[in-house]
């Protein structure tokens, strides 16, 4: 199966990290596509389109050489694009979805990001100083010690590939006015959160897993970017989730 990766607000493929060639390894027989959400990456010449709809269809058409069916694995805003797309699809093109401290217009806005959260995001979108501002963002999405080259690695990206402030903040607008449809797009998603967490609260996830009997497993202690923080945890609940061949 192939798999579309989608990071989160202002973050593009690069931030991944190693977690795809972990993922790769874990499951040699699927194959791992990252994709820049518009805005990102490859993209950050263009605005970002302030909704979710409008995104996920650029996401579509990014893909559109991808030989279907589709597994995802989404990150926080990701998620909601997973999620839109997901709902939207022909019946068959969206197998499998994990959806990774994600949340929607199911969950109250104090919880899809936490009220500690919201000065700290808009302080760091405005910052000019580059560097302190992307140390900044790893601080605040990690709960782990985060290592100098790391804060390096996340500065070179926005140097090369930088993220508008029109994107940063048509992406906020389109996360927080995101509603899904009513309607369970698939049998079965895996609800990935942290209770540690300090942007999402994971909440949302329980609220996703109430409403469409979703499987869900939560991490005691990891930050918002769980793939960073814990990535042999996620592989673990992959494995353990995904139907047996």
């Amino acid at each position: 199966m192939h798999w579309i990766l989608l990071r989160g607000l202002t973050r593009e493929q690069a931030h991944w990290g190693g977690f795809p060639v972990a993922l790769q390894s874990a499951f040699p027989g699927h194959r791992f596509h990252a994709v820049d959400l518009p805005g990102t990456g490859v993209h950050y010449r263009q605005d970002s389109p302030d909704t979710i709809e409008g995104i996920r269809r650029q996401v579509c058409q990014q893909v559109s050489h991808i030989p279907r069916p589709f597994g995802i694995i989404a990150l926080s805003m990701g998620g909601m694009v997973a999620l839109d797309w997901a709902q939207s699809a022909e019946l068959g093109e969206i197998q499998q979805l994990v959806m990774i401290n994600t949340s929607s217009g199911f969950s109250p806005p104090w919880q899809r990001m936490r009220p500690v959260a919201w000065p700290r995001v808009l302080r760091l979108l405005s910052r000019r100083e580059l560097f302190d501002r992307e140390r900044d963002l790893l601080h605040l999405t990690s709960n782990r010690p985060v290592p100098l080259a790391l804060a390096k690695r996340w500065y070179s990206i926005q140097r090369q590939r930088p993220v508008s402030l029109a994107t940063a903040f048509n992406q906020l607008r389109a996360a927080a006015r995101f509603t899904p449809a009513s309607r369970r797009p698939l049998p079965d998603a895996l609800l990935l959160a942290s209770r540690g967490d300090r942007i999402v609260h994971f909440k949302c996830s329980e609220a996703l897993e109430s409403r469409w009997q979703w499987t869900l497993r939560l991490h005691p202690d990891a930050g918002h970017d769980l793939p960073l923080d814990e990535p042999q945890w996620i592989l673990e609940q992959i494995r353990s989730w995904l139907p047996r061949s």
